[in-house]
């Protein structure tokens, strides 16, 4: 039998953004429903380990999420994850959300905080070698590859991060990155460079992923010289940015030329009632402590909106 709930808030996504706008609005008493497309924590859950989040040296991405999502229920949000949105209706004064098992949820404000995915090189092979050799996340493989070869794709802070955690398991670490330079903070190449597992391939791109069953070499073309050369490896983790998730939401809200919802300060969309927190809103930084700030303006936005 099919269910349809009233809520004052829905919430969908529940990585940091999505979680903080649910602790905020549920403990100022709106009636907040989080839907989750996946296990909520977002991109904190694949993050190995997290060291730049105020008020913790050190603490695993899956322990931070738990933690938000027990303080979010503890408030009386209702969070339900592993769903699939059917249908969106956002445009009208009450917004409603059909889940593909037929429930249908309905409330007077919606917050967009469905994150981003990892982006593909788009190669040969890509698709064919994905979890047979080719990841995205270090937490969830990185012990599959203990003892063995791998590469890191990327130069921003995730992929020298993650390729410093992966040394926990891997003989060695070999970064490939398209420029001669790094985007990361400085502590983080420093960590990298310092770290007598890993070695540097800069220049270069990975143009094929080649093998039987599983992962066995990759092409990798040198970009000053067009050289093509060939590395033996057991698998390859690429690390090189996010795109927004918005492929349900195009046809309902403003977004820019990269596919992210387009705000104001206040986290408010072109469409009243609607607002946008964390990695799926055009912004330039994107980091758990931003998501959680995006979160709660937008939840307090949100509050404002329904109480009026």
């Amino acid at each position: 039998m099919h269910t349809q709930e009233q809520f004052d808030l829905i919430i969908l996504g529940g990585g940091a953004a999505g979680l903080t706008a649910g602790i905020y609005a549920s403990r100022a008493k709106l009636s907040t429903l989080i839907l989750n497309e996946g296990m909520v924590g977002g991109q904190m859950i694949l993050t190995y380990e997290i060291a730049n989040y105020p008020g913790y040296e050190n603490i695993s991405g899956y322990q931070l999420s738990m933690s938000m999502k027990k303080q979010a229920e503890t408030f009386g949000c209702v969070i339900k994850q592993n769903i699939t949105i059917d249908q969106l209706d956002i445009q009208g004064e009450i917004k409603s959300v059909k889940l593909s098992n037929g429930n249908v949820y309905t409330s007077k404000a919606i917050i967009l905080a469905t994150g981003g995915s990892s982006r593909n090189l788009n190669v040969k092979g890509e698709d064919e070698f994905k979890g047979r050799g080719i990841s995205y996340c270090a937490t969830c493989d990185g012990d599959f590859y203990t003892g063995q070869d791998i590469i890191v794709v990327g130069g921003g802070n995730s992929a020298l991060e993650e390729a410093v955690s992966l040394t926990k398991y891997a003989k060695t670490v070999t970064i490939v990155h398209q420029f001669d330079y790094f985007q990361a903070f400085e502590h983080a190449v420093e960590m990298a460079q310092k770290n007598e597992k890993i070695s540097f391939i800069l220049n270069s791109t990975i143009t094929g992923f080649h093998g039987d069953e599983k992962l066995k070499y990759v092409e990798i073309k040198n970009l000053k010289t067009d050289e093509i050369s060939k590395k033996e490896i057991d698998g390859v983790f690429i690390f090189i940015g996010y795109a927004a998730n918005t492929s349900k939401l195009k046809s309902h809200i403003a977004i820019n030329q990269y596919g992210e919802i387009i705000t104001d300060e206040t986290m408010a969309t072109n469409v009243p009632g609607v607002f946008a927190a964390g990695d799926v809103r055009a912004k330039k930084i994107r980091q758990i402590a931003t998501a959680v700030s995006d979160g709660a303006i937008a939840a307090v936005s949100a509050i404002e909106y329904v109480q009026k």
